[in-house]
Formats: C-alpha cells, sequence, structure tokens
C-alpha cells in the first residue's frame, strides 16, 4: 500500500484545515451580504460538454471516467473516446451554465450564484497548482449590463481586504477589443486564437518573445503593427479609448465605478495583453494580481454565449473565481491564525481512572462546551511534557491534569 497521496494531490493537515474553514465561512458571508446563493453541482460531467471547444488547453487536461457494465467492452480493439462517457469537472463555469440551462425556470433573473468545490486537472503540479483544488465562484446570470462587473469586482476584492491583502490589482481588458487590436493589425480572424495564445505569455516570456513566436507565423509587418498598439502599457491611448467605443466596450465605466466604491485596498487597471485562457469569454476580463505571489490569484469575466450552446437562446453571463488554493498558500506562508478561535481546554486524565471520577470530569467538560469552550479528554501519556507541547501547539491555552488519587 502507498502512504502518499497521488502525485498533484495532497492530504491536508488540522492547522491548514482550520485556516481553510474559517476563509469558507469567510467567503460565504461576504458574497451571502452581495445577494449571492449558493448552489452545487457534480463533479462528474458529461464527456460531450468538457468536450465542447469551451475550456482552452483545460480539455487536454480531463481526467475522464470509463463507461461501466454492459457498456464497457474491452475486448475488441477501441479508442480512448469510444469507452469513456464522462469525465472530471475542470472548472466550475461549463458545470454552472449546464446547471443553469437546466433550472432557469425555477430561478430568479438575475441570478446571482456562490458555488465553492474541488475541480480536477491533469495538470503539471507545482507551488500553488494542484491536481485537484478548490475553486471559489460567483457569477450573475441574466444580466447583460456592466453593473455585474461592477458588483463581481467589488464582492471579490471585499473578501480580500478582509483577510488583509493589500496593494494588489486588478488587471481587465475586454475579449472585442483583444480582437478589433488583431483585426486592425491584419491578422485574418482564424488565427485571432493563436495570436492570443501567444500574447498571453507576455507576462513569462516578454514582449521579444511574443514577438518571436509571432514572427514564426505571421508576417513581419502585421506582428509589428500588432505589437505597436501595447507600447504604453496599463495607461490608455487614443486609439483604445476609441475602440473601446467602437466596440461598446463598458470598462472605463467599469473602472470609474469600482474605484469610488471599493473598500480595499488595490487598483484597477486597464491591461491590453490580458488574455485569460478560456475561449468562451465574449466581453469584460479580468484578473487578480498579486506580488506577493508572483502572479495571478483569480480572475474571471463574461462567457455571453456558453448557456445558449445548451438552450439555443442566448443567455448573458459573467463570473469570477478567487484562487482559493493559492490565497490559502499565501496565509498558510504568512503564518495566519483564525481570528476569534474558540477558548481551548485539555484535559488530561491519569490511566486507570475510577469510572465514577471519570464521569465527573466529562460532566465538567459537558459544561464547559455548553459555555463555548472547545475541550479535548484523553489519556495521560508517559512523556507529559511533550504531549503538552502539541496540545500547546494545537492552539489549547488550558491543560488540566487529573490524577485518580
Amino acid at each position: 500500500m502507498i502512504k502518499k497521496p497521488v502525485n498533484g494531490m495532497k492530504d491536508i493537515l488540522p492547522g491548514e484545515m482550520a485556516v481553510r474553514n474559517y476563509v469558507t465561512e469567510l467567503i460565504r458571508r461576504t458574497y451571502s451580504a452581495f445577494g449571492f446563493s449558493s448552489i452545487d453541482t457534480p463533479v462528474v460531467e458529461h464527456i460531450e460538454n468538457l468536450l465542447s471547444k469551451q475550456g482552452g488547453e483545460n480539455e487536454k487536461l480531463i481526467f475522464k471516467v470509463l463507461k461501466r457494465g454492459e457498456k464497457l467492452d474491452l475486448t475488441k480493439p477501441t479508442t480512448e473516446d469510444a469507452v469513456t462517457d464522462s469525465g472530471l469537472r475542470y472548472d466550475l463555469t461549463l458545470p454552472l451554465s449546464r446547471y443553469y440551462a437546466n433550472h432557469a425556470n425555477e430561478l430568479p433573473s438575475p441570478f446571482k450564484a456562490l458555488q465553492i468545490g474541488s475541480v480536477f486537472r491533469a495538470d503539471r503540479p507545482q507551488r500553488g497548482r494542484y491536481r485537484q483544488f478548490t475553486q471559489c465562484d460567483i457569477d450573475i446570470l441574466g444580466d447583460p449590463g456592466y453593473l455585474a462587473e461592477i458588483e463581481l469586482i467589488l464582492a471579490t476584492t471585499t473578501v480580500l481586504g478582509k483577510l488583509d491583502f493589500h496593494n494588489f490589482t486588478i488587471r481587465i481588458n475586454d475579449r472585442r477589443i483583444l480582437k478589433a487590436m488583431a483585426k486592425k493589425a491584419g491578422f485574418p480572424e482564424e488565427a485571432y486564437d493563436r495570436v492570443f495564445i501567444i500574447l498571453d505569455k507576455m507576462d513569462k516570456i516578454g514582449m521579444d518573445g511574443v514577438r518571436s513566436e509571432l514572427l514564426a507565423s505571421f508576417p513581419e509587418e502585421t506582428v509589428d503593427a500588432y505589437l505597436g498598439q501595447f507600447a504604453s502599457g496599463t495607461e490608455l491611448t487614443p486609439e483604445q479609448e476609441a475602440l473601446m467605443e467602437e466596440t461598446g466596450s463598458p470598462l472605463r465605466a467599469i473602472m470609474d465605478c469600482v474605484e469610488a466604491a471599493k473598500t480595499a485596498d488595490f487598483r484597477i487597471v486597464f491591461d491590453p495583453t490580458l488574455v485569460r485562457g478560456m475561449s468562451y469569454y465574449t466581453g469584460p476580463i479580468f484578473e487578480i494580481a498579486m506580488d506577493e505571489y508572483g502572479g495571478s490569484v483569480g480572475g474571471g469575466g463574461r462567457y455571453d454565449e456558453m448557456i445558449g450552446k445548451f438552450t439555443g437562446q442566448p443567455t448573458p453571463a459573467v463570473g469570477f473565481s478567487i484562487g482559493f488554493e493559492r490565497i490559502i498558500l499565501l496565509l498558510m506562508e504568512r503564518g495566519f491564525t483564525v481570528p476569534g478561535a474558540q477558548e481551548k481546554t485539555a484535559f488530561l486524565v491519569e490511566k486507570n481512572m475510577p469510572k465514577e471520577k471519570l464521569a465527573e470530569i466529562f460532566k465538567e467538560a459537558v459544561a464547559l462546551r455548553a459555555e463555548g469552550r472547545t475541550v479535548d479528554v484523553s489519556v495521560m501519556k508517559k512523556n507529559k511534557k511533550f504531549q503538552k507541547q502539541q496540545l500547546t501547539d494545537e492552539g489549547y491555552t488550558e491543560i488540566r491534569e487529573y490524577f485518580s488519587r
């Protein structure tokens, strides 16, 4: 038997679990105050949905599930697709879209959904990246206006502010602006996705690296005309302002409203190089950048066409996913302790304690628990000093010893 977890997955020790539970509850309370309702969806999804060309590179990372019983015949030569009928979800957005398509008549419009759950990607594990990890999403379905984007950004940044994160940045762009810039440079429409995949590497390989990769497939004059549009960094150029107006992008209004109403300490900046990997985005897109992590700790955007693939009817939708695992990682590295935790008392009971006295000890523990304290009753070990140190490390501030005499 193998005692280590499967590669890319992790066991969670009690100290981290306490932090995760606290953060999860804080997120639920904060998002509920913004009007979001908790829902849940199965971790297993139809393989046809998962492979519907909505998830970009994540479709290559699906954990597929074999057919079962009579439907599974491995005695004949076959393909992987022929013997699978479902897979583990790689995000929460696709399952939410299916959920809304299935239950729209039972839900309010617009519908503000909160979903926290495990997702799975057969990715290469690294710091803050696992093959099973928790996602925490809020989505607004049925609202075509930019009020939804403002609400999502304010709700998410409020959570980060309550967790004492400061000086982070919300980067924002619009898929329509990305396409307009590519069109203006002269790229054919069928090449946009390839161009954007390369552009998305800007923060890793820089402008020169992006230029080099684009030149491998496209004419130099087109590449230079394209990259020349990014020279201003996060400052909006008159040309980009014109593209906003031309495409109907509400970025300026979103940024101004968020800046006016925010409660946390962050900047919101236009970033024309922001792409987001998912191909389902149709409008504004955003990411949370933190120097403390060295990359993105959350992101989202508008995906107005996905639900329509289930229903045949266009349905506006926009969502924001906080990087739960990366936030937990940063909190654990800080030595974060859960505020306002219950007082914890340990009762160390001598071995072979008479049952009458033992009953009195348990009655005392019951009374303290009724007062709101955490009380642990355990047998006193020979190495009492080490046992007490362990309890202290676990947050027990009072240790009582009980002897039979």
